[in-house]
C-alpha cells in the first residue's frame, strides 16, 4: 500500500512539474483543473495573489506543504492530505516548503453545487447527513482510491482528446470519494435546504458585496433567516469568524491590496474600505499584517528586492 501511494504521489508530482514553466498560479487544458508552482517559501494575501476563494474547490499538494489562516484557525495540509473549501471565504495562505530543486507543486479542482446535486440523487450519499452547520474549509486524509483518481484526471493533459469524455467522469469520482469521506457534510450542506448553512452563504455574500458598509447583526440575521443567537452560532461555525471579524479581515485584505495597486494614500484607503479613525486602521493593519501600512507597502513594493505583479490579482487558485 505504501509503495503504491508513494508511486502516485511521485507520478502527480512529475505531471504538475511538467505542465508548469514558472512560479505562481497558472491554468491547464481541463477549465476546471488549476496547479500552482512555487520555488521559494512564500507568504501571500491580497497582494501577489488575493486573498478569497470564491469558488468551491479541492486542493491537493503534490509536493512540499501548505498552511491556510482561516479565521482564527490554520489548516496545514501535505501529499497525505487534501484541502475542501465550499464556499466564499477571506483566507491567509502560506507556501512552507519549497525550493528551486525541490518546488512546492500542488492543484485545484472546482466544482460546481449542480455537480454536487447529480451525485446527491444517489439515496446512498444522503444518508450520512446530519443537517449540522461545518467549516466552510477542512483538510482531511487523502487515500489510495482518491489519489489514483487525482493522477488519472491529471495525466488527461498528456491526452487532450479524451478530456472532453473522461475529465467530468474522473471529476465526478473525486467528488463522490469527497462526499463519502469524513468532510462530505462540508458539500452536501451547500446544497440542502435542510442545512443553515444555506441560509449562512446569503448572509456571507451581504458582508462581501458591502463589506465597506456598517451592518447590524439583527439585519444579517433576517437575511439568514434566523435568529440572532442562532444566526452568530452557525455563522462562527461556517467561517471560524465572527461576522465583525469576517468584515475586517475582508476590510484589511481589500486595503492592502489597493495600497499596492492604486497608488492612493494610507487615510483615503482607511475611509474607503469603512474606517472612520485612521488610527483604529493602523492598529488592526499591524495586528493582520505584522507591519503598519507605509511599512509593509516598502517592503511589498520591491524595496527588499521582491516586486510583487498586479496581473497576478484575481483569486487564489492553490492555496
Amino acid at each position: 500500500m505504501f509503495d503504491q501511494v508513494n508511486h502516485l504521489h511521485k507520478q502527480l508530482a512529475g505531471l504538475v512539474d511538467r505542465h508548469t514553466d514558472r512560479d505562481g498560479p497558472q491554468s491547464t487544458g481541463i477549465p476546471s483543473l488549476s496547479f500552482s508552482r512555487y520555488t521559494a517559501p512564500h507568504y501571500f494575501t491580497g497582494t501577489d495573489a488575493p486573498y478569497r476563494i470564491n469558488k468551491p474547490s479541492i486542493y491537493f499538494v503534490a509536493q512540499g506543504l501548505k498552511d491556510v489562516i482561516f479565521g482564527e484557525e490554520r489548516f496545514r495540509y501535505g501529499p497525505p492530505n487534501y484541502l475542501v473549501a465550499s464556499m466564499d471565504l477571506p483566507i491567509i495562505a502560506e507556501v512552507l516548503e519549497a525550493s528551486a530543486e525541490v518546488p512546492n507543486l500542488s492543484c485545484r479542482i472546482e466544482f460546481t453545487h449542480s455537480q454536487i446535486l447529480e451525485l446527491l440523487n444517489d439515496d446512498e450519499l444522503k444518508v450520512n447527513f446530519r443537517g449540522k452547520s461545518k467549516r466552510g474549509m477542512n483538510v482531511a486524509k487523502l487515500d489510495l482510491s482518491m489519489l489514483d483518481a487525482v493522477v488519472r484526471l491529471v495525466s488527461l493533459l498528456d491526452k487532450p482528446a479524451d478530456i472532453p469524455v473522461l475529465a467530468p467522469l474522473f471529476t465526478k469520482e473525486i467528488l463522490y470519494k469527497v462526499l463519502q469521506g469524513e468532510h462530505g457534510d462540508t458539500l452536501r450542506q451547500i446544497v440542502s435546504d435542510e442545512s443553515p448553512t444555506i441560509h449562512i452563504q446569503n448572509a456571507i455574500q451581504h458582508i462581501v458585496d458591502h463589506f465597506q458598509d456598517s451592518f447590524q447583526v439583527e439585519d444579517l440575521a433576517d437575511i439568514a433567516k434566523m435568529s440572532v443567537p442562532s444566526f452568530y452560532r452557525h455563522f462562527k461555525e461556517t467561517t471560524a469568524m465572527s461576522p465583525i471579524q469576517f468584515q475586517k479581515q475582508l476590510r484589511l485584505q481589500e486595503a492592502r491590496r489597493q495600497l499596492i495597486f492604486e497608488a492612493v494614500d494610507v487615510a483615503k484607503v482607511a475611509f474607503r474600505v469603512g474606517y472612520e479613525s485612521l488610527t483604529q486602521f493602523t492598529r488592526e493593519y499591524s495586528r493582520m499584517f505584522g507591519f503598519p501600512p507605509r511599512k509593509d507597502m516598502k517592503r511589498l513594493k520591491g524595496y527588499d528586492g521582491q516586486r510583487v505583479d498586479a496581473a497576478e490579482v484575481s483569486e487564489i487558485p492553490n492555496p
